[in-house]
């Protein structure tokens, strides 16, 4: 038997993303291997789901927040002596040695996934993650930050870094594509996406409005739409009215997979300039649609972004050279294709999901034949 426990799976973001991509992995790998697999969900409404990813279909248990409910799921599961318990964040790896107290010869995997392993963890959380069999990590800068920073023995981290949708193909880039949105903007656009969070500051889109106001000078024609949503919209549109650029930063929500898609493609440049990401998951879907693009010169990013050949990495809040860097590509579309062409490339030789699964069900054989 395998054990998956996620802080959440039906919701939009890249720790959901990810957690569905293991769950997906791990279903498969337990099939092939006439072996149970059972999942929960902390975070997901109290009762049986079925979710789809791909053309396989897993089902996991949701406890509705409730955490005792979770604990009580978890540590019943344990009692029937599972081979393996995968914990698809930190936060839950306290839970996993309590677990291991009614399986002692269960192995364990702990899913780090960037900045909430950046700064020390609390004793607990970080003594639980030290003593996981492995623990993953999206990025080499992550890993390092679980040596330096959390203890974690070196021999213990695996990299995996994270893959597009197993139907990104046919969700995104399908024959039947999907209109822009209509308040998608005309002209020269730079696209970013991400979630609007007073806590996720850090994402830089404060700073990719604060550019605009240098880009118009010389691009008067030129645009900025942000994908998403979250509570700090407001901050934002304050941000662009104190700039003077708030007619050229449109703010775009409840948009569908298929208009992303179409946004993404509509879009000359990608850009999100965070110094927070793990990973990205956004980074690959822009350059899966052959777009430069810009990123952060911190965390995982900068192993996504090949500085100079697929875009530009920039450090947080510099106005100056974020600018430049877009200047850069608006002045040259020649360059900024070839780009995008080696940023599609890439996705394709490194990111698709079945490198990914191969790698993962790699681990899972070690640890269940060990």
């Amino acid at each position: 038997m395998l054990i998956g426990l996620f802080p959440e799976l039906n919701a939009p973001g890249g720790i959901q993303r990810a957690g569905r991509h293991l769950a997906f992995v791990m279903s498969e790998y337990a099939s092939s291997h006439k072996m149970e697999s059972r999942f929960l969900s902390l975070n997901d409404t109290q009762e049986l789901h079925r979710m789809r990813v791909g053309d396989r279909e897993f089902v996991f248990t949701g406890a509705d927040r409730g955490k005792l409910r979770f604990a009580a799921n978890a540590l019943r599961a344990a009692r029937r002596r599972p081979k393996l318990v995968l914990a698809a964040h930190p936060n839950l790896a306290p839970l996993v040695r309590y677990m291991r107290l009614l399986a002692p010869k269960m192995k364990s995997i702990v899913c780090t996934h960037g900045i909430e392993v950046w700064d020390p963890l609390p004793s607990r959380r970080r003594n639980a993650l030290t003593r996981a069999t492995l623990v993953l990590s999206p990025s080499r800068a992550t890993a390092d930050h679980l040596i330096n920073v959390q203890g974690v023995a070196h021999d213990n981290i695996r990299v995996l870094p994270w893959a597009l949708d197993p139907d990104f193909a046919t969700k995104f880039t399908g024959a039947a594509a999907s209109p822009l949105p209509g308040d998608f903007p005309s002209g020269r656009v730079i696209l970013s996406v991400g979630r609007w969070l007073a806590a996720e500051r850090y994402k830089g889109m404060d700073t990719l409005i604060l550019a605009m106001s240098r880009l118009l000078l010389r691009w008067p024609d030129l645009q900025l739409a942000i994908v998403g949503s979250g509570d700090d919209r407001s901050w934002l549109e304050h941000v662009a009215r104190d700039s003077g650029v708030q007619r050229h930063v449109h703010f775009l929500t409840d948009i569908s997979y298929g208009e992303l898609s179409a946004c993404y493609e509509g879009a000359e440049i990608f850009a999100l300039p965070s110094r927070g990401e793990g990973f990205g998951f956004v980074y690959l879907e822009a350059m899966a649609h052959g777009k430069p693009v810009i990123g952060g010169a911190h965390g995982g990013a900068p192993e996504v972004i090949q500085d100079g050949v697929t875009g530009y990495v920039v450090q947080h809040g510099d106005t100056e050279q974020l600018a430049t860097s877009l200047d850069t590509l608006l002045s040259n579309p020649e360059n900024a294709r070839r780009m995008g062409e080696a940023g599609r490339q890439r996705v394709e030789n490194e990111y698709r999901f079945n490198t990914f699964s191969k790698s993962f069900k790699k681990i899972l054989r070690e640890l269940c034949e060990s």
